[in-house]
């Protein structure tokens, strides 16, 4: 699988040193708003062909996926022209600005037939999948409590602080202890209640989210842009608990028995950087003909958008794309 990286920033480098080693996936090109800034790129990390634009880099007729890489405030443009020139592609997370603009690239793929998935790389790890088969198998009992913390001091980067850029913790922080709520226990949502710390910007740089679930779950989670946090997350239920390393990237799994009592230590397998598992997924989807990948599928993407476009509403958090026509 050949791929195309649009953007040239750092997780599209830290993307191409994953694809080195990784066996029948190859970066061929990247495109950049510059060419002398793509060829650097391309000079790097040893890309074949280099495009001082994204519609270069699209009418590439040898591609066979576009990641892209840019702040997530711009995939909304390029994604939309990717997959009208019929180009199978992966979005970084978050997917779009909002849910808006998700809705109009998922309708527009079903349309035209056209793969589309987000990179939430978690939602593809083996990780998630051992959670979920230890669960399965009532090694915690009934799921009672769910919580997840996900924070880092970032409040120096121009994309978190800026609204145009879609700033702010929850659609580049946030949205990873949401999708492990979301892995971890499918049930529809009761009742929500949340509070939120606003920048000088109008941006959110910490919140704490409290949701009810069917069945009787209460789920807590919290992030911000503005403090290292522990990053963990536990799952407790009625007959002990699974309490994960680090939300954004599960290395280690303790299972614990009533009373605190370690029962299992569960290690992650070796991988390359973890994000090869999305890519993988891509072409496994792609040989598939499918349009959507079975552990990031499009009804998620566009829930969890919709979710947090009900939450940026209650903290009077707007980007300039909110309202828009698509």
């Amino acid at each position: 699988m050949r791929v195309g990286i649009i953007g040239a920033g750092h997780i599209a480098g830290k993307i191409c040193r994953t694809l080195e080693y990784v066996s029948g996936i190859d970066c061929l090109a990247v495109g950049s708003r510059t060419r002398e800034k793509a060829e650097a790129f391309a000079a790097e990390f040893g890309i074949p062909r280099a495009y001082g634009s994204y519609g270069e880099l699209l009418d590439d007729p040898d591609m066979d996926l576009v990641y892209v890489a840019t702040p997530h405030s711009h995939h909304f443009d390029v994604t939309v022209e990717a997959i009208r020139k019929g180009k199978p592609c992966l979005v970084e997370k978050a997917f779009m600005a909002n849910a808006a603009q998700t809705k109009t690239v998922l309708d527009l793929a079903k349309e035209r037939k056209v793969f589309v998935a987000e990179a939430m790389w978690t939602r593809y790890q083996p990780m998630r999948n051992i959670i979920n088969r230890l669960i399965s198998y009532g090694r915690i009992g009934r799921i009672r409590q769910i919580s997840a913390t996900l924070s880092y001091s970032i409040e120096h980067k121009e994309r978190v602080m800026k609204r145009e850029l879609c700033g702010g913790a929850l659609l580049d922080l946030g949205l990873y202890p949401l999708n492990f709520v979301r892995m971890v226990c499918g049930n529809p949502i009761k009742e929500i209640q949340s509070q939120c710390i606003l920048s000088d910007t109008d941006v959110d740089l910490t919140e704490s989210i409290t949701m009810v679930l069917e069945g009787g779950i209460m789920a807590n989670i919290q992030s911000s842009a503005c403090c290292a946090g522990y990053n963990t997350a536990v799952v407790a239920g009625s007959e002990g608990s699974i309490v994960i390393d680090n939300v954004n990237n599960p290395r280690q799994i303790r299972i614990y028995a009533i009373g605190g009592i370690l029962k299992e230590e569960i290690y992650a397998p070796d991988c390359i950087s973890g994000y090869e598992y999305e890519f993988e997924a891509c072409r496994d989807a792609l040989s598939q003909g499918l349009i959507e990948p079975p552990q990031m599928p499009h009804s998620e993407t566009l829930y969890l958008m919709e979710l947090m476009d009900s939450l940026r509403k209650e903290w009077g958090v707007r980007y300039p794309m909110d309202g828009q026509e698509s």
